[in-house]
């Protein structure tokens, strides 16, 4: 799937619930399912800077696509970085480059936020296309 088809779908499953304590709960959930990151990631060097919760990043790159794997201490931001890695991961460097999230104003993410968590999915946007920004430029 595209990225595209990937945010519809996802902006679809969230016209499901009429109030944001339903779709937190669906956050919640989505962070079981979370592919979780590897311990050797659990160190500074892939935690995310700005974030109130710790959430570690790691990225790697096969057949030509990003794989991304996280993790976080607060099962919100664990749910957050989830939507991301599902929209995100397994693509190209290019298409992470150039997505457009449009998902995130679609379903009232970043409205419902607090101000913290708010810079913390800024912080996760960034530092997934930063790797494909690395991942790209390494493989020309």
């Amino acid at each position: 799937m595209t990225i595209n088809e990937i945010q519809d779908t996802i902006i679809e499953e969230f016209t499901i619930f009429d109030d944001w304590l339903d779709k937190y709960q669906y956050l919640i959930d989505l962070s079981n399912n979370l592919p979780i990151i590897d311990d050797a990631y659990k160190t500074e060097k892939y935690l995310i800077k700005g974030c109130q919760s710790q959430v570690w990043l790691a990225a790697d790159y096969k057949n030509g696509v990003i794989i991304y794997t996280a993790d976080s201490d607060a099962v919100i931001t664990k749910g957050i970085v989830a939507l991301l890695i599902r929209v995100l991961s397994e693509q190209k460097p290019e298409d992470v480059m150039n997505a457009d999230l449009y998902f995130i104003e679609e379903i009232g993410l970043k409205e419902n936020l607090s101000p913290t968590r708010s810079n913390g999915l800024v912080a996760m946007i960034k530092q997934m296309k930063l790797y494909a920004i690395a991942y790209n430029h390494k493989n020309k």
